[in-house]
């Protein structure tokens, strides 16, 4: 179920001329693998910033991966808090859940204009039968976003308020720079700093004063909304982590 103002383009990229298929972040596919994702597609959907184009509770008979833009995943309490639970940016995958549970169990809003490929849940079992690697491929998906959460869950219950600043923020910066959306260490971020304390269960006030703590210690710097970082071995320190080399990823 589509909800807010997504669109079908009608003409879409060929997935032979994918702009991420270039990435060296992403795996490269087989001739056959790419046949198959070619069929599978069915069709490209826009989404207008600030659009939730899948709400929790709603059947979802399409998944999708991210072509281009920023997406946020979020629940809702029934008082109108919002807790951000991640963030999707280029080659991501959406929608699995409510494909696979039947319904959503959390809701997806556009953070910047998005363009999303859009595969229908009917054809999943022609994936999973067919093509083993692809399978996988999802499967990997679904362990990523498991262990993102577990590194949210983790900041929230036991990261103090600056480190937990820190570590959002740092691997956000370095999964954008895997897509080649840094230049010269720095980025647009498309959010706010609201956006921000609903990502890190914290209130507008205190994620502003932990932004200035964390910019204090010239490990970073963040004006408008260009977030630049000035001290990559500091900011690590301060997230108590540091982000591995990682080997080309799957996406579909």
């Amino acid at each position: 179920m589509i909800v807010g103002n997504g669109r079908p383009r009608g003409q879409f990229t060929p997935c032979e001329q994918c702009p991420l298929r270039a990435l060296p972040c992403l795996r490269e596919f087989t001739a056959e693998e790419l046949a198959f994702v070619k069929q599978f597609k069915i069709d490209e959907l826009h989404v207008d910033a600030g659009a939730s184009f899948l709400r929790q509770g709603a059947r979802a008979d399409h998944l999708y991966t991210v072509l281009s833009g920023w997406a946020f995943r979020y629940k809702m309490l029934d008082d109108g808090r919002r807790q951000i639970l991640n963030f999707a940016l280029p080659a991501d995958m959406v929608g699995l859940q409510g494909t696979l549970m039947h319904e959503m169990e959390h809701s997806v809003e556009a953070l910047t204009p998005l363009t999303l490929c859009v595969f229908p849940r009917s054809k999943l079992y022609d994936l999973y039968s067919q093509f083993p690697s692809l399978a996988f491929d999802i499967t990997w998906l679904a362990a990523r976003e498991e262990q993102l959460i577990d590194e949210h869950l983790v900041s929230l219950g036991r990261r103090t308020a600056l480190e937990r600043t820190a570590f959002l923020l740092l691997h956000l910066f370095e999964r954008a720079r895997e897509l080649n959306l840094v230049k010269d260490n720095a980025i647009q971020f498309p959010f706010t700093q609201q956006h921000l304390a609903d990502a890190l269960g914290m209130s507008l006030v205190h994620t502003n004063k932990t932004l200035k703590r964390l910019m204090a210690s010239k490990a970073v710097s963040w004006k408008g909304r260009v977030f630049a970082v000035l001290d990559r071995h500091l900011l690590e320190q301060v997230a108590g982590d540091e982000v591995p080399k990682r080997r080309p990823r799957p996406f579909i």
